[in-house]
C-alpha cells in the first residue's frame, strides 16, 4: 500500500497543459533543431512545478528519446567531433553535480539565456565570412563544458554547444547525429548524481510514465524533418529555437 501511495503521478490539469507541449518540443530537439527548442522544455514545465522536479521528471523521457535518436542517426555522426566534445561536456556535469545545491536554477537559466542571445546577436550583427576559419578548440571546450553544466542544472545544454558547433557548418544530418550522441551520454551520466541529490522519486517516475507515449512521437517528427529539410531552413529553425529559448530563460531567471 505504501508503494502505491508513493507511486502517484501529478493530476493537476494545468501541469499537463504545459507538460505535453514541453515533451513534444524535447522530442523534436532530438532532431537537432534543437538543441534550441528542447531547452524550452524545463522552463515550460516549471510554470507549474519546480525546476528540479521538472528536470527529474524528464530523466526517463530523455532516456527513451535519446535511444530513439541515436538509433535513427547511428551512421551519421562525426566521430572526431564527438570525441572532442564529450569529455568537456562530462566535466560540466561534474561541476553541475557539485554546485547543484548551491545555485539557484532560475539564475543559471537566466545566464544561459543571456549567453544564447549574445551569440545570436553576434551572428546577426557580424555574420561570418564564407571562408571564416572554425572557432578555436579552447572556445569549444569552454562552451561544451558550460553546456554540460547547464544540461545538468536544467536540461538546457543545447545553446552553449550550438554556439560552437553551428559555425562548423556541418550538414544538418551530421549536426543532428553528433548532438544526439553527445547528449545521450551526457543525460545517461546524470542518473547517479540525480539519485544522490534526491531528485528521483516514485511520484516523479509515475508522472514520467504518464508522459512517455509522447516521447517517440516528438522524436519521429524531428527525425523526419531533419532528413528532408534544406540546410538554410534547418539553421534558421535552430536560430529561431535559440531566440525563443534565450528570451524564455532570461524571463524565468531575472523577471
Amino acid at each position: 500500500m505504501d508503494f502505491f501511495a508513493n507511486f502517484a503521478p501529478i493530476t493537476d490539469p494545468w501541469y499537463y497543459a504545459v507538460a505535453v507541449p514541453a515533451v513534444l518540443l524535447l522530442g523534436l530537439s532530438k532532431s537537432g533543431f534543437g538543441s534550441g527548442f528542447g531547452s524550452l522544455a524545463v522552463p515550460m514545465m516549471a510554470l507549474s512545478i519546480s525546476v528540479p522536479q521538472a528536470a527529474a521528471i524528464f530523466m526517463p523521457l530523455l532516456l527513451i528519446m535519446d535511444l530513439l535518436g541515436i538509433a535513427a542517426f547511428r551512421k551519421d555522426f562525426d566521430k572526431k567531433l564527438l570525441f572532442f566534445l564529450l569529455p568537456w561536456a562530462l566535466v560540466g556535469t561534474v561541476i553541475g553535480t557539485l554546485l547543484f545545491k548551491l545555485l539557484d536554477a532560475k539564475v543559471v537559466a537566466g545566464l544561459v539565456g543571456v549567453l544564447t542571445l549574445a551569440f545570436l546577436a553576434q551572428r546577426l550583427l557580424f555574420p561570418p565570412r564564407a571562408d571564416a576559419p572554425p572557432p578555436p578548440k579552447w572556445l569549444g571546450a569552454i562552451l561544451t563544458a558550460l553546456g554540460g553544466f547547464t544540461s545538468f542544472i536544467a536540461h538546457a545544454g543545447g545553446p552553449p554547444v550550438n554556439a560552437y558547433v553551428i559555425p562548423l557548418k556541418l550538414k544538418p544530418i551530421v549536426f543532428t547525429a553528433t548532438l544526439a550522441y553527445l547528449f545521450f551520454v551526457v543525460n545517461l551520466s546524470k542518473w547517479i548524481p540525480y539519485a544522490w541529490l534526491g531528485l528521483l522519486d516514485w511520484n516523479n517516475l509515475a508522472t514520467s510514465i504518464v508522459l512517455m507515449p509522447l516521447a517517440p512521437l516528438g522524436v519521429w517528427a524531428g527525425v523526419t524533418l531533419a532528413r528532408r529539410i534544406s540546410p538554410v531552413l534547418f539553421y534558421r529553425l535552430v536560430y529561431a529555437g535559440m531566440l525563443l529559448t534565450g528570451i524564455k530563460l532570461i524571463w524565468d531567471g531575472f523577471v
